[in-house]
């Protein structure tokens, strides 16, 4: 891999770094000096090019932050909702799915939170925890993980949001910088939903909102 390379993936595997390049908050030669120092590669013609590849690395990232850009404008027309009490099952592929399915009717009948995802070895469940009962009851011997007292955010976007390149890593970011675990996450088209413990909902909301 060239310094070059190395430059780019050292940048962009480290977010902070990359969103002050972006907005032109970072001093190119301390930069570099850090860069190099963190490869291990601090001769004078490895700083030339990692203060090079830094210096053409800001240049790509002005397209980024066109995305970003449109990804806030998204955001300003989106709505937070916030569900608690809600509950996450992982349980084996060879579980008695009829039972499952009597458990979602009830669920739905009821109109709340029931979403099961198949995995390539396991089966995801969020749904409200008043169906823990049963669900434990029914399941005990096939549940491999269960999370409680988690809460579920749906940030629920307008139609332009297939469209919107960016979105779901900018996002992310957010939470990883406000040092929020995403216990789950899961998209169905205009709904994008987080479910983290509770614990951190006040901090979500606060920097969620555009």
């Amino acid at each position: 891999m060239t310094t070059t390379q190395q430059t780019q993936e050292y940048i962009r595997e480290h977010p902070d770094v990359k969103r002050c390049l972006k907005k032109g908050l970072i001093n190119y030669s301390a930069l570099s000096r850090h860069i190099a120092a963190e490869l291990g590669i601090e001769k004078q013609t490895s700083m030339e090019a990692i203060l090079i590849a830094c210096r053409r690395m800001k240049e790509q990232l002005k397209e980024e932050a066109g995305y970003e850009k449109a990804v806030k404008e998204l955001l300003a027309e989106s709505e937070l909702e916030v569900r608690n009490k809600i509950v996450v099952y992982i349980f084996e592929k060879n579980i008695d799915y009829e039972k499952l399915e009597t458990v979602q009717k009830v669920a739905r009948n009821e109109h709340n939170i029931f979403y099961l995802l198949e995995g390539s070895d396991n089966y995801t469940l969020i749904t409200h925890d008043k169906y823990s009962q049963e669900i434990e009851k029914q399941f005990k011997l096939k549940i491999m993980r269960a999370n409680k007292n988690v809460a579920l955010i749906n940030y629920k976007t307008p139609k332009d949001v297939e469209g919107t390149c960016g979105f779901v890593a900018y996002i992310t970011s957010l939470f990883t910088e406000h040092g929020v675990n995403i216990i789950e996450i899961l998209s169905c088209w205009t709904d994008n939903i987080f479910v983290i413990e509770a614990k951190d909902v006040p901090k979500v909301m606060g920097f969620l909102r555009f």
